[in-house]
């Protein structure tokens, strides 16, 4: 891709400012429908045109629909296959994988008019997959060969500023039309894989300097900004300007004379005063704007005064200078691109806005992985604006050399991995939702400590944390993720399976991972207890269901158990203060006959949780936090034990009042009760033994703590499930 280098310029991380006078840039959508057709050879650019597309979404949304659409066999798909005994040894390949279907390409067209003439005109792709080609009127511009940034193309000589402009992009049909060791996505889960031009398309035009991409970094401390503009003089006589950067409602930098000459580029660093600045916070995120001007060209870049970062002394995460706990869940967009039912929804603005702000409200949500593949600009936008903290993950999931028997290897070509990295970043690093920099999922990798992430951490100049999975922290205080799947014992190998009371004599810390730690950790995955949207068990949650529940047991008791055991491991994994931020596994995923996990929404196009999950969860979830540390599925009547509650306090300021534990029946009846007050500082953790006498009474019972706080409207409660029977002789 010989044009790419050229081609792949840093515009990203701006909301562009448009108009048609002076100095401004004129940004022209090309969103909405496009022309769509298919081809086997790279060169066989259609002639005819019978189908519809739109932009941005993927190619399967075509009409006519074409077949087969994202039938690809991933090498980690196979490989995983293998594992499992399903497919031969002999079925595993060397390369990307094996596609089924009759193409190797996508055409998309359409053809626009730009209503201003300018003196620099850039196409702008902010994501698509599997490698970009450009022509615009017959020209041959460049190439991208990134699917998960933006690739940005020059085609001042090739546009008509009068007239009708015909672009045409092509992309590869699967993973398997770029080098097998360039980042396609790699994932041992995801059955299907669909091209498309995934997110907003526009052409941007200015005059000269234009502005190539700017990046703003807070400075808490100092109530300042710092902001560093990269400049390039396209034209062929030297241009000498002034650069100004001025912050709506807040300052300005002093202005800026400079010049360059023909084709040079240049990065500028500048500081701009915000006095009495307002932070950004999940509780109150407040965003400023940054007007940025060349004279020949302007930007607009939205930004929050945001610092975050961990700290391994105290294994916690801090939020402008002050500690913070991380509270959430997982989406994995683009498994969630193979779910039958996904549809446009991705880019429904409305079916967004209840995902990623309503709904997380309600579910005492402040934080998301964004895991094994990244979003569209605008989720991004609106996690900005909901105060979402995101572990942003690039999508890599190669796991260890044993998992299967050394049967699977995959290698990246470092100098290409970098550069994807960097536009990744490029892309994202002026979104104050973005927190955490997540360079893999579960693999075990030496690459990424030892090259990938210093070649492209100080590109970051909010030196944002990384997180690097399997492979030890690279920085001093990078944190460490870890995926304690309690239940997964016993699912795939011949063993005891895990039971829950085993949790009374934990301390609350996962299993031992690849790599030990003494960093911060985060608890990102945990449970192991999936179910399709119908209750039926995923590929891997049979054997767990039929040793909880039974082989006969219905779907609506599976998501019962599933609601009532995630929200009780929420409480535990929260309890006991040993990870800096707990997240749920999964939010947003894909939900088929043959998946291997799935999310809990009742009806995902509508946004409806499982009611049960949405029970149990928004109560372990809240930043006042009760768990009852209790698992077992009898009491005795007439007896006495003690009992141990554990709270814990994600607010700043103190919490207080009364604690009860009760036991209640089935029908809400109150068997027996005890009170005692309590009092948690801010973000500190207390236990409450409480000697407790069961009645003289049998049957199904609740036994429920809950802490009523003064001032709060409800309470938190815990609760679990118990039968009161006398013991066997």
């Amino acid at each position: 891709m010989a044009a790419q280098a050229q081609c792949a310029l840093a515009w990203a991380g701006l909301a562009l400012a448009a108009g048609a006078w002076g100095g401004e840039r004129v940004t022209l959508s090309l969103d909405g429908e496009w022309q769509i057709e298919d081809s086997v050879a790279p060169d066989a650019m259609p002639r005819e045109w019978h189908h519809r597309v739109p932009v941005p979404g993927l190619a399967h949304l075509a009409q006519p629909g074409f077949p087969d659409v994202d039938q690809f066999d991933s090498k980690e798909v196979i490989v995983n296959r293998v594992g499992k005994g399903v497919l031969p040894e002999s079925a595993l390949v060397e390369g990307a994988g094996i596609p089924h279907q009759n193409r190797n390409y996508f055409w998309y067209a359409k053809t626009f008019r730009v209503t201003v003439r300018k003196q620099v005109a850039i196409l702008r792709i902010n994501k698509a997959q599997f490698g970009t080609a450009v022509w615009l009127n017959g020209q041959m511009i460049g190439e991208h060969a990134g699917c998960f940034s933006a690739g940005y193309f020059d085609v001042t000589r090739a546009i008509q500023w009068e007239g009708d402009n015909r672009l045409v992009v092509r992309i590869g049909a699967h993973p398997g039309m770029l080098p097998v060791d360039y980042p396609t996505g790699t994932d041992f889960e995801k059955n299907r894989w669909t091209p498309g031009i995934y997110d907003s398309v526009a052409l941007l035009a200015s005059d000269n300097p234009a502005i190539e991409s700017v990046q703003v970094a807070p400075r808490i401390a100092a109530s300042q900004i710092v902001v560093q503009t990269k400049l390039k003089n396209y034209g062929a006589a030297r241009v000498r300007f002034v650069l100004t950067q001025s912050v709506r409602h807040a300052g300005h930098a002093a202005p800026l004379p400079t010049e360059l000459a023909p084709g040079e580029e240049k990065t500028l660093t500048q500081t701009v005063a915000v006095p009495a600045a307002q932070l950004w916070t999940p509780e109150h995120p407040f965003l400023y704007s940054l007007e940025t001007s060349t004279g020949g060209d302007s930007a607009t870049t939205r930004f929050g005064m945001r610092e975050f970062r961990f700290d391994t002394p105290t294994r916690r995460a801090y939020l402008n200078g002050r500690i913070y706990f991380l509270r959430g869940s997982n989406i994995t967009l683009h498994r969630f691109f193979e779910d039958p039912l996904s549809g446009a929804l991705p880019w429904n603005e409305a079916w967004l806005r209840k995902l990623l702000v309503e709904i997380p409200k309600r579910m005492n949500w402040n934080s998301f992985r964004f895991c094994i593949g990244p979003v569209p600009d605008k989720w991004l936008d609106i996690a900005d604006e909901a105060g979402l903290l995101i572990q942003n993950e690039f999508p890599v999931w190669t796991g260890a050399p044993d998992w299967f028997h050394n049967n699977y290897k995959r290698s990246w070509n470092a100098e290409e991995t970098i550069r994807q990295y960097g536009e990744w970043m490029r892309d994202n690093w002026n979104h104050p939702s973005v927190a955490i920099w997540d360079a893999n999922n579960e693999s075990l990798d030496a690459l990424f400590a030892e090259k990938i992430i210093p070649a492209v951490r100080g590109l970051d100049l909010s030196g944002r944390p990384w997180e690097n999975s399997y492979n030890a922290a690279v920085g001093p205080d990078d944190p460490v993720e870890d995926h304690p799947y309690l239940f997964q014992k016993g699912s795939e190998k011949d063993e005891k399976p895990f039971e829950a009371a085993e949790l009374e004599g934990m301390s609350g810390k996962g299993r031992a991972g690849s790599t030990p730690t003494g960093h911060a950790q985060i608890d990102n995955e945990y449970g192991w207890l999936w179910l399709l949207r119908d209750g039926t068990p995923t590929e891997l949650t049979g054997k767990v269901y039929e040793h909880l529940l039974g082989a006969n047991a219905n779907p609506q008791d599976r998501l019962a158990l599933d609601a009532y055991l995630l929200g009780g491991l929420t409480e535990f994994w929260r309890a006991y203060r040993n990870y800096a931020g707990v997240l749920h596994f999964v939010y947003l995923t894909a939900c088929y006959p043959g998946a291997y996990t799935c999310d809990n929404f009742q009806d995902v196009a509508a946004l409806k949780l499982e009611p049960h999950f949405a029970d149990y969860m928004q109560e372990a979830f809240k930043p006042l936090g009760v768990y009852l540390n209790f698992w077992q599925p009898t009491l005795e009547p007439d007896s006495s034990r003690r009992i141990a509650v554990m709270m814990v306090n994600d607010a700043y300021e103190p919490a207080q009042g009364k604690l009860a534990l009760t036991l209640e029946c089935d029908d809400g009846a109150q068997l027996a009760r005890r009170e005692v007050p309590f009092a948690v500082p801010g973000l500190g953790q207390q236990t409450y033994p409480i000697e407790f006498h069961v009645p003289r009474a049998t049957g199904q019972c609740i036994l429920k703590a809950a802490a009523y706080a003064d001032g709060q409207p409800e309470p938190t409660v815990s609760r679990r499930k118990v039968a009161i029977q006398a013991r066997a002789q």
